[in-house]
């Protein structure tokens, strides 16, 4: 009762203060959300970091990527900015620990996950609670199918089948795609965006059993799109894992934001 009036009493005094509104994914939901969630002080602890994530800070208004062509959405693996923040997605959906959800409330964790509806299966309700604590929902194809060389039809009904299922299921069609294996085509594009996805999403570094893998260079930059996969991790569980991630994150000075406010 304690903790709740005094998280009350802080957004209430934000309220009062005119401050500018916050990017945290929670706050993002409204007061009576925000409530619920554990202060990250007493939260960090419990998810084996030694310090609270740093706050992120106000994104600048979307950055503009080159794309390919008229039309086209932009393929991106980084973000171009000077804020020293990364951006954590997940892909698949097979994984559905009922305690990341708690772990993303807790932290207030910015992350993206791409969704395939055949890996998916039932388990829709579970990326419906991530999404209820501030999770993104994007798409990654009703099948998993490499779409690089794949026919138009083909690329369209997976990029477009998957933009459906996830009106369907969440009311909104995903901005981003993620295309299986990171496999694409001047078709990719082109289907991509007749299906209204606004970035093609890849990576610059992932998440490995030795830890973080990196496209170039042997450290993060600011910007980099992080791939987190614990299938990528021998066996480790999608909490450790992701701890171990953010344990490297904050070791190199950078914290997470919600990708979406950048593209």
């Amino acid at each position: 009762m304690r903790v709740r009036r005094l998280v009350a009493g802080l957004l209430a005094a934000a309220l009062l203060s005119g401050c500018a509104q916050s990017v945290d994914p929670i706050e993002r939901l409204g007061k009576k959300a925000a409530q619920k969630v554990r202060p990250r002080e007493s939260a960090y602890r419990r998810w084996g970091l030694a310090a609270p994530l740093a706050r992120a800070p106000k994104p600048p208004a979307r950055t503009t990527a080159r794309t390919a062509g008229p039309g086209l959405p932009p393929v991106v693996d980084h973000v171009p900015t000077r804020d020293k923040v990364v951006f954590l997605t997940y892909d698949d959906g097979a994984e559905r620990d009922p305690r990341f959800v708690d772990m993303v409330r807790e932290l207030r964790l910015p992350v993206s996950v791409f969704l395939t509806d055949s890996v998916v299966g039932p388990g829709y309700g579970h990326f419906a609670q991530l999404r209820a604590v501030g999770a993104d929902m994007q798409n990654h194809t009703l099948d998993h199918a490499t779409l690089r060389g794949l026919p138009y039809l083909g690329q369209r009904a997976e990029i477009c089948g998957q933009q459906d299922k996830l009106k369907q299921r969440f009311g909104i069609r995903p901005r981003l795609l993620r295309p299986p294996y990171g496999r694409y085509d001047s078709t990719t594009l082109r289907a991509a965006g007749d299906c209204g996805v606004a970035a093609v999403v890849l990576w610059r570094a992932s998440m490995r059993a030795e830890g973080l893998r990196y496209a170039e260079g042997d450290r993060l930059r600011p910007g980099d799109i992080v791939l987190a996969r614990p299938e990528d991790t021998d066996d480790v569980t999608l909490i450790d894992s992701t701890t171990r991630l953010l344990r490297r994150v904050q070791a190199q000075g950078f914290t997470v934001a919600r990708l979406e406010d950048y593209l």
